[in-house]
């Protein structure tokens, strides 16, 4: 337990540099407020997810029982020495106002529940990186939060993370060590990828096959597809409802929505390998297929059939029973044509249908899972492909070929979601030279993260208005554990939370020198989180991966 400070115990200043940047901080010169063993915590309506975070959190950390305090302010007795968590109506719903004043503790207040939390986030960093531990490091020390108001609000709506954890599994403990990384970032949305053709992530009742066959492989290709090395072990792995259901409920703690994507009608070679009617069976023997060993894109997809529209409603029936989010992703990228085009089948459909070609036969497709959630009071969201052949009524987009499908789609009254590849793919390389893992990609520095901008010039402000926000992509096919995605996210994933959540000026005004000083104190903040990341001169030994192919792409990307 800290030391009082009347025992003339060491106390601790905050390092400045909080990120994201804040709207606005007012500093002062007078006494900050002390965190000792006097120190309580009041909690009003609506706050709750705060003040559990606040105790199990900062509690654990500085070794602090935060018991409850007094609500006022004046005349109480160690108001001083209390942090108070209130709404505040006239504020933006993830805005908050952090007061630190020596004279009447702290207080966080948000517009919502959120903003209040993504306050007690800024107070963590104030205090210092022993505040992201798990247990004390320093005991007997008072940790003074220095004496400032900042006024904060989000850019975006939509501050997003995706995480690939069908090429490589992440264990759920994984999953929920990520979930407190965005946490301490303020990005508010994981986009869950759990379906492709490397492996299928969910349990489904009433389908078991597509975890008992569907969740692993023989083996997997180490590096790039071109190269010659394979991991000879069975890989796999997937979560149960259970599992789902508390990764959801943790993250709902911590004001992030989960999005889970299934991918259809692509990318479903691991569905088809557990059920082959589900493929194009008048074209191929799908009763020979197993779930993909290597990367691309695989040929085998989904038959355009109503036996394959059932069976993925039942999907999707229980998904909706396990994630609460308004959107649902259905994938829709990199959907291989080729079968169809030989499948009678299928071009019995077409014709059946009346559409011009297979391009719009996905489009069908898509529509009908978008009438169909829209029945059930959600919304699809896909990747652009689902602009070919014609866009889907009501659906949204994540453009990742570049902004090009952000733009139409803004353009023609759909919401959006920029991820462009060529930006904030964070599988692609950090840097040139020989020693960055597996290079793939462009490359993109942490300050070519830093001056992305997610909005589109060519965008009226009415158009503007339904970029919902951007999001960071993690896929994992060269990323065998949890130190490689640590490696390939951070610290770019740092820039990227600034981006989402900070009002910027345009990309070249932005001071980068600004950004990189108040990294020096952050890298501490990760370090005790224990976050692999790469470090600014470059990979440690035991990060580099020497003698497995990549895909570098030389040059600057096109802006596309």
């Amino acid at each position: 337990m800290n030391a009082d400070p009347s025992d003339a115990a060491p106390a601790l200043a905050a390092p400045a540099g909080v990120i994201p940047a804040p709207r606005s901080v007012r500093e002062s010169t007078r006494p900050g407020v002390p965190l000792d063993a006097d120190t309580t915590l009041w909690a009003g309506p609506g706050t709750g997810t705060t003040e559990r975070w606040l105790r199990l959190t900062l509690g654990a950390a500085l070794g602090l029982s935060l018991p409850p305090g007094p609500e006022n302010t004046t005349g109480a007795e160690n108001a001083a020495r209390t942090v108070r968590l209130r709404i505040d109506g006239t504020l933006r719903p993830e805005a908050y106002v952090l007061d630190v004043d020596a004279e009447n503790g702290i207080e966080i207040r948000g517009g919502s529940g959120a903003g209040v939390f993504w306050g007690a986030q800024t107070l963590r960093q104030l205090i210092g990186p022993e505040a992201f531990r798990r247990a004390p490091v320093r005991p007997g020390v008072t940790y003074v939060v220095p004496n400032r108001t900042i006024e904060d609000a989000p850019r975006f709506g939509w501050r997003g993370l995706m995480l690939d954890v069908s090429r490589h599994f992440m264990p759920k403990d994984g999953v929920l060590r990520q979930l407190d990384l965005m946490a301490a970032h303020k990005l508010n949305v994981f986009h869950f990828h759990l379906t492709d053709d490397q492996g299928w992530r969910i349990e489904i009742k009433r389908y078991p096959k597509l975890t008992e066959t569907g969740s692993w492989r023989a083996r997997t290709k180490f590096g790039h597809r071109a190269s010659p090395h394979w991991e000879e072990k069975p890989h796999g792995g997937h979560y149960t409802q259970d599992d789902i259901r508390e990764i959801v409920a943790y993250a709902a703690e911590r004001h992030i929505a989960v999005v889970p994507e299934i991918d259809i009608p692509g990318h479903s070679q691991a569905a088809i390998a557990a059920y082959p009617e589900l493929g194009n069976t008048d074209v191929i023997d799908t009763h020979s297929l197993s779930v993909w060993d290597t990367w691309g894109v695989s040929k085998n997809v989904l038959a355009p059939t109503d036996n394959a529209l059932r069976f993925y409603e039942g999907v999707f029936e229980e998904l909706l029973g396990l994630f609460p989010s308004q959107f649902i992703h259905v994938g829709g990228d990199e959907c291989a044509k080729d079968q169809w085009k030989a499948s009678p089948a299928a071009q019995a459909r077409i014709a059946e249908l009346g559409l011009a070609d297979e391009d719009e036969l996905q489009s069908w497709f898509i529509r009908h899972f978008d009438d169909w959630l829209g029945a059930r009071g959600r919304r699809l969201i896909g990747w652009d492909e689902i602009l070919e052949g014609g866009l889907a009524p009501g659906a949204a987009v994540s453009s990742w070929r570049g902004y090009r499908g952000g733009i139409t789609a803004a353009r023609a009254g759909h919401d959006v979601v920029m991820c462009p590849e060529q930006q904030v793919y964070l599988d692609h390389r950090q840097a040139e030279g020989p020693d960055e893992p597996v290079p793939i990609g462009f490359v993109r520095t942490l300050e070519d993260v830093y001056r992305f901008e997610p909005v589109p010039p060519e965008l009226t402000p009415a158009q503007a208005r339904h970029v919902l926000g951007t999001q960071a992509n993690l896929w994992t096919e060269v990323m065998e554990d949890r130190a490689r995605v640590d490696y390939q996210a951070f610290p770019r994933l740092v820039a990227f939370a600034e981006v989402a959540w900070s009002a910027l000026p345009p990309p070249a005004e932005r001071d980068f020198a600004d950004f990189e000083e108040r990294m020096t104190a952050h890298y501490a903040r990760l370090d005790a989180l224990g976050v692999a990341y790469r470090p600014p001169a470059g990979p440690l030994p035991w990060q580099r991966r020497p003698g497995v192919l990549g895909r570098p792409i030389e040059g600057p990307p096109p802006n596309v």
